[in-house]
């Protein structure tokens, strides 16, 4: 596994359903795993990031209240978002904001993708995304 120069750390009150929610219901694997403080570190397909349970000595620059990670989003791309939705919903967990498609200006063009949003255990806001090609830049309707 290659490591990223970049992944996010996030702070979580219950490891254990924490940890499930991101294995078993997004599909992440898990790539280690310490007792003292309780952490994992994960991985989907090279999108990585690191659960740590909330603990005495924890970075924190702040009062943590729910929903945590307020203000961000981590996108996360995937090859396909159904069985992850599909996943999600037979547990009875909510999506923030349902699937859609999305384009987006880059340049001159145009790049797409399918994406929805949920909420972690916590309150982080994930963003899942497959990605539908690219396409010239439209005019304004």
């Amino acid at each position: 596994m290659n490591w990223n120069p970049l992944v996010p750390e996030l702070l979580v009150t219950d490891f254990g359903r924490s940890l499930t929610f991101y294995t078993e219901l997004l599909g992440f694997t898990l790539a280690f795993e310490r007792s003292e403080p309780r952490f994992a570190y994960l991985d989907h397909g090279g999108a990585q990031v690191m659960l740590e349970e909330l603990h005495e000595s924890a970075w924190v620059t702040g009062e943590l209240t729910t929903p945590l990670g307020r203000g961000i989003n981590l996108q996360i791309e995937v090859p396909q978002v159904a069985s992850i939705i599909e996943r999600l919903r037979a547990a009875g967990v909510a999506l923030f904001r349902e699937p859609r498609e999305s384009w987006y200006d880059v340049g001159e063009q145009q790049e797409g993708q399918r994406e929805f949003l949920v909420q972690d255990p916590d309150g982080y806001l994930l963003r899942f995304c497959e990605v539908l090609g690219e396409r010239p830049k439209r005019g304004e309707d």
